[in-house]
C-alpha cells in the first residue's frame, strides 16, 4: 500500500496547479510513471495530467538505464504536457525542470542543492533525484508536441534502492534525509514539485529556457571541475565551462572550446 494519499496532496496544490491539472493518479505500485502516461491519452494542449508512486519497479533514467524506488525509498513523478505548437529547443526543458525542482526544494528548507549537467539534481556531491524527459505526438492533430518529465527523488534509501546501471560513474546516491534532519511529509513534498514542475513547463513554454539559465548556471556543479565526456562516436576530455544559450555542455579542451549535446559525464578525479 501506497504510503502517498492523494486526498492529502490535493489540496496543497496550489490555485494554477489545481486550475491546469485533468488528472492526479496515485498507485501503490506502478512500473513506470513515465512509461504509463506515454501509454495515455495525451492532454489537451496548455493541459496536465500527473502519476506518481512510492513504489516503481521498472523505472527508467537516461539512455534506458534503471531506476528503481523501492516503498517508501523516494518519491517518482511524471506530468503529461501537450504544448499548443512545436517549442524551440525543447531538449533543454530538462535543464528548466532542474531549477524548478531546486527552487521546490528551498521551499521546503532543503539548502545546499546543485544542479549536475544535464539532468541530476545534487546534494552532498551525491545524487538526490534526476529528471528523465521524453516526447511523443499529440493525440490531436494540429498540437505541438506532448512531453512527460519524470522525477525520481530519494528521500529515505535505508539501503533498500538498488540504482543498478543508473548508479553512475560520478555521483554516489544519497537521499533527503541525509540532508535535512526533519523534512516535509511526502504529500508536501509532492504538491510543492508538482506546482512547481507546472510552473516551469509553462514559463518555459512563454519565455523558453533564456529565463532559467542564470539561475540553472549559479546551481552548475560541474562548472570548473575536469571531465571526461562519453559520447558514442568519441570521448573528450577537460574542464567544463558552463553551457551554451542552448543547453548544450562547454567543455574546455586545451585546444577548444567544445559543445556537447548529449553524453555519459565521467569526472576525472583529482
Amino acid at each position: 500500500m501506497s504510503s502517498l494519499d492523494v486526498n492529502h496532496v490535493r489540496p496543497l496544490l496550489s490555485g494554477e496547479s489545481v486550475a491546469r491539472l485533468d488528472e492526479l493518479d496515485v498507485f501503490a505500485s506502478i512500473a513506470s510513471t513515465n512509461t504509463y502516461l506515454l501509454s495515455q491519452s495525451s492532454p489537451e494542449a496548455g493541459r496536465f495530467r500527473v502519476a506518481m508512486t512510492d513504489d516503481q519497479t521498472s523505472g527508467r533514467g537516461r539512455h534506458d538505464r534503471r531506476w528503481l524506488s523501492p516503498p517508501g525509498s523516494g518519491l517518482c513523478l511524471s506530468l503529461a504536457y501537450t504544448f499548443s505548437r512545436q517549442p524551440e529547443q525543447l531538449p533543454v526543458l530538462t535543464l528548466a525542470l532542474g531549477v524548478g525542482i531546486v527552487g521546490a526544494l528551498r521551499e521546503l528548507n532543503v539548502e545546499g542543492l546543485s544542479l549536475k549537467w544535464p539532468n541530476d539534481i545534487v546534494a552532498l556531491d551525491g545524487k538526490l533525484g534526476g529528471v528523465l524527459t521524453e516526447s511523443k505526438s499529440p493525440t490531436r492533430s494540429g498540437e505541438g508536441v506532448t512531453v512527460v518529465a519524470g522525477l525520481g527523488l530519494n528521500i529515505d534509501l535505508s539501503e533498500r534502492l538498488d540504482l543498478g546501471d543508473e548508479s553512475e560513474r560520478v555521483l554516489r546516491a544519497v537521499d533527503l534525509k541525509s540532508v535535512v534532519t526533519d523534512y516535509p511529509v511526502r504529500e508536501l513534498i509532492a504538491a510543492r514539485l508538482i506546482d512547481s514542475l507546472i510552473a516551469s513547463i509553462t514559463a518555459f513554454e512563454e519565455h523558453g529556457f533564456g529565463i532559467f539559465s542564470d539561475d540553472w548556471q549559479q546551481h552548475d556543479w560541474l562548472n570548473g571541475r575536469r571531465i571526461t565526456v562519453d559520447m558514442p562516436d568519441r570521448q573528450i576530455s577537460g574542464v567544463a565551462a558552463g553551457i551554451d544559450a542552448d543547453g548544450a555542455l562547454l567543455v574546455d579542451t586545451g585546444s577548444e572550446r567544445a559543445r556537447v549535446i548529449s553524453g555519459s559525464i565521467i569526472l576525472e578525479q583529482p
